[in-house]
C-alpha cells in the first residue's frame, strides 16, 4: 500500500502507521488488491484527507463503508464520481439539502467540491471488497479513523461533527461537546430517512456555527 497521504495529515497520524496493527491491515490490504476487485483504487484510499489538510477540516461527516458496485467509490463517504446514478441515501442528502437551504440537486453526485471546502467526508472503513458490502470491516480501518477523528477532536476546536445514524454516533460519542458542535439525526438511508434525518436541518445549522466562529460557509 505504497499510498500518499497529505503531509498535515500524515504528521498527525504518524504513531498509527508505526503501530502494529497498521502494518497487518496493509498486508490484508495490499493482498486484497493483488487478489480481488477492490474499492476505491487504490491510489483513492486517503482521498478525503488529500483533499482537505488537517488544519483546514471544518465538518466531519462520517459514513460507514465505502461503495461496492464498479465505478462509484472514489475515497468520499456519501460521494460518486461523475455521471454515476446517485446512490439512495445521496439522493435523500440532496433532498434534505434543498429542504433546508433551497439549493437545488446538482448535476453530479461527487463531493470533492465539499471536501475543498474544509468537509471531511470520512469511512469508518477506506476499502472493500467488490459487491461485498463489509467485507474490510474490523480489520484495522475503523482503529485508524478513529485515530483522526479523536486527532480533530482534541486538537482543534469549533469543528462540526454530523453523525447520522446509529453507528457514526456511537464512533463520534467521544468528542466533546463544549468545543465542537456535533450534529446527530437518523441516517439518511431510505430505511431510517423519514424517521429523523429529513428536516434535521444539519446544513444551515454547520453553516449558522460557522459563521458564528468567524469561518466562511459551506457552499453546500
Amino acid at each position: 500500500m505504497n499510498v500518499q497521504i497529505e503531509e498535515s495529515w500524515k504528521t498527525h497520524l504518524q504513531p498509527e502507521f508505526e503501530k502494529d496493527y497498521f502494518r497487518t491491515l496493509t498486508e490484508f490490504v495490499r493482498n486484497e488488491y493483488s487478489k480481488y476487485q477492490i474499492f476505491p483504487p487504490g491510489k483513492l484510499i486517503f482521498n478525503a484527507f488529500n483533499l482537505c489538510p488537517f488544519d483546514k477540516v471544518k465538518v466531519v461527516i462520517i459514513g460507514q463503508d465505502p461503495y461496492h458496485g464498479p465505478g462509484q467509490a472514489h475515497g468520499l463517504c456519501f460521494s460518486v464520481n461523475d455521471g454515476v446514478p446517485f446512490p439512495p441515501s445521496l439522493i435523500n442528502i440532496f433532498k434534505e439539502i434543498k429542504a433546508d437551504l433551497g439549493t437545488e440537486t446538482p448535476a453530479t453526485g461527487n463531493l470533492t467540491r465539499w471536501a475543498q471546502q474544509g468537509v471531511l467526508l470520512l469511512n469508518a472503513t477506506l476499502t472493500v471488497r467488490a459487491h461485498q458490502a463489509g467485507s474490510h470491516q474490523n480489520r484495522g480501518w475503523e482503529v485508524f479513523t478513529d485515530a483522526a477523528i479523536r486527532a480533530l477532536a482534541e486538537e482543534r476546536e469549533h469543528i462540526v461533527f454530523i453523525l447520522w445514524g446509529a453507528y457514526a454516533q456511537r464512533k463520534g460519542a467521544f468528542i466533546d461537546r463544549n468545543k465542537h458542535l456535533v450534529l446527530n439525526s437518523a441516517h439518511p438511508s431510505p430505511l431510517s430517512a423519514y424517521n429523523g434525518f429529513f428536516g434535521n436541518k444539519h446544513f444551515s445549522r454547520t453553516n449558522e456555527y460557522l459563521k458564528s466562529h468567524g469561518e466562511t460557509e459551506i457552499v453546500w
